[in-house]
């Protein structure tokens, strides 16, 4: 077959393949050429997911009828100045957005300059449907209504209008989060779901991913050189079953990144369960020489010059923040709910009265045993709680001092703004975990000598990289040697583990340090060594402790770091504020 060139409508459809997948991608590219105008308001309109209509208008800058004209034809842009492509710094510049979306749907561009007349230009699927004047405020309206609705091989791969709509909203949230200096609005199928106005980043990113992220985030602030990282993350006793609320933003542009991933599970090691997900929303900048923003057609992936360098700020950062939370807990303060109190018994117990005493009137509404087990269950005392004296002031300490024990379990503790319970178990579990990992810091962990050395057997680029971790692993108690192209030698294994499967355990370093840059396996695995030990060698619930004892454990709790939650990510103290309490009384 000859080579022919293709119709101009058969490339639009084919670019419109590369950039409009979704009515999610469509709307994506609308958003950032209205930020990219410098719009302050966007607002945006949606019917049946996006599926049936997409319009998103904006205050920008606006369109002279002539440059709306060159904004549907191919290859045209208003955002690359010059032919240095990897010098744009704005969300895109490919010029084939509004012409793909008009070459799969009835296209309706709107615009009009301050100053200016506003105009209109239809395009049906391709096809110059009509132009005229408009009238509208300064900034953009595009509208497209029934997307691939004529290219039956696309629409009837879209999924549910539920879950086009699900996509849309996430294209809606990140962006939004990406110009906290914008305010947005998203309506769908008439309803308003999405209303934020111009705030603060914290505030920004609390308001469209969870409300709670304000009083339970941790602010990142950090520069390296060129590098600055900033944006929130959750606390790590308030975090999700799902992994669905972790965002980068890489100079304002959202993107997903398999680095994130990694940066987080070593940033928040040990300190969650491994069945739970942070929230974070982390905004990385850099020159532009330093990432490459053109790896993919929509612009959602780059690739850093200096991955590991990267890598290394945001475990840094977010773990500089999580270390300075100290005992923080995002149970810390509960807001008190109303208590149904019960009595045990359906009666009060009966008491019979002495010889010559007189009988009370009401006497005989209290019915007498019916027999000695049921008036020794009357008569049994009631249980109480153990009170001893606190020396220290109440305002010298955050977690207060100690008043008593419940069930064995619980502190009770006293504070300057409100009542303090502790869980004596997990909060001494996390502070012997502390301890143990301030131990193999120390001069490193012990190696336990192999009797006889074994081979395991590896492809030459995962040899490759346990060979240059080798001086890193040596210090967790691994020794390791080259043992030809292909295989390692294990000489020795940590003393603290024991017998293990140091093949299993090599080759799981290998596909670690492949994603994620570094030794953490095997990192991993002394640390959940060491958890497990904390967790069988801390104070156990049922145990009663002395006032001095539980003191003593309030006073260290302060001072070491994530002792506002165990190892398995659960708080282990909350807090009554003193308007809680006497809401609970009715005194307020």
């Amino acid at each position: 077959m000859s080579i022919r060139r293709l119709p101009s409508h058969l490339v639009d459809r084919i670019a419109a393949g590369e950039v409009v997948e979704r009515p999610a991608s469509a709307l994506k590219e609308l958003i950032e050429n209205s930020l990219d105008a410098g719009a302050t308001t966007v607002s945006i309109r949606l019917s049946a997911g996006g599926t049936a209509l997409v319009e998103v208008t904006d205050d920008g800058s606006g369109m002279s009828a002539a440059d709306m004209a060159l904004a549907i034809e191919r290859h045209a842009t208003s955002k690359l100045p010059d032919e240095r492509i990897e010098a744009v710094d704005s969300f895109g510049f490919r010029g084939e957005a509004l012409p793909s979306i008009a070459s799969v749907a009835h296209f309706t561009l709107e615009s009009r300059e301050r100053g200016g007349d506003g105009w209109r230009l239809e395009i049906d699927h391709g096809v110059r449907a009509g132009e005229a004047p408009a009238a509208l405020p300064p900034g953009t309206r595009v509208r497209v209504d029934g997307l691939f609705e004529r290219v039956p091989a696309r629409r009837k791969f879209l999924r549910s209008p539920r879950a086009e709509y699900a996509a849309c909203l996430d294209v809606v949230r990140r962006l939004a989060m990406a110009r906290p200096d914008v305010a947005f609005t998203l309506e769908h199928d008439g309803r308003r779901v999405l209303s934020v106005q111009s705030a603060p980043l914290p505030t920004r990113v609390a308001g469209l991913l969870d409300p709670g992220l304000a009083d339970h985030g941790l602010p990142i602030d950090l520069r390296r050189g060129e590098l600055k990282l900033g944006g929130v993350v959750s606390l790590p006793t308030f975090t999700r079953g799902a992994a669905d609320q972790q965002y980068l933003f890489v100079n304002g542009r959202p993107v997903k990144d398999r680095l994130l991933v990694g940066a987080l599970r070593a940033a928040y090691q040990d300190l969650i369960a491994r069945d739970r997900a942070p929230i974070v929303a982390l905004f990385l900048e850099l020159p532009g020489s330093e990432v490459d923003i053109n790896v993919h057609p929509a612009k959602t992936e780059v690739r850093f010059a200096d991955p590991q360098g990267v890598r290394g700020l945001i475990v840094g950062g977010l773990r500089s923040a999580l270390d300075q939370a100290g005992h923080r807990s995002a149970a810390r303060i509960q807001a008190a709910a109303p208590v149904r109190w019960t009595s045990e018994l359906d009666t009060p117990p009966y008491a019979a009265p002495a010889v010559g005493e007189a009988v009370s009137p009401y006497a005989s509404t209290i019915p007498a045993p019916a027999s000695v087990a049921e008036a020794h269950a009357l008569f049994a005392p009631a249980p109480s709680g153990r009170a001893e004296p606190a020396a220290a002031p109440v305002s010298d300490h955050p977690l207060g001092v100690a008043r008593g024990q419940v069930a064995g379990t619980y502190i009770v503790a006293e504070a300057e703004d409100g009542l303090v319970l502790v869980d004596q178990h997990a909060a001494h579990e996390r502070l012997v975990l502390e301890r143990l990992k301030r131990g193999a810091g120390n001069g490193g962990v012990a190696v336990q000598a192999l009797l006889l050395p074994q081979v395991v057997e590896l492809d030459e680029p995962e040899a490759d990289r346990i060979e240059e971790a080798a001086a890193e692993l040596r210090h967790y108690g691994l020794e390791l040697e080259r043992f030809g192209p292909d295989a390692i030698l294990v000489r020795g294994t940590p003393a603290p583990l024991g017998q293990l499967d140091a093949a299993g355990l090599v080759r799981d370093l290998a596909a670690e340090i492949a994603e994620l840059g570094g030794p953490q396996a095997l990192k991993s695995r002394l640390d959940l060594l060491a958890a497990t030990f904390a967790c069988h060698h801390s104070v156990r619930a049922g145990r009663v402790l002395s006032v001095a004892e539980m003191n003593a454990l309030l006073r260290e709790m302060e001072v070491t770091p994530h002792s506002g939650h165990c190892n398995h990510g659960r708080p282990t103290w909350v807090k009554l504020a003193h308007g809680d309490i006497e809401r609970l009384f009715g005194r307020k």
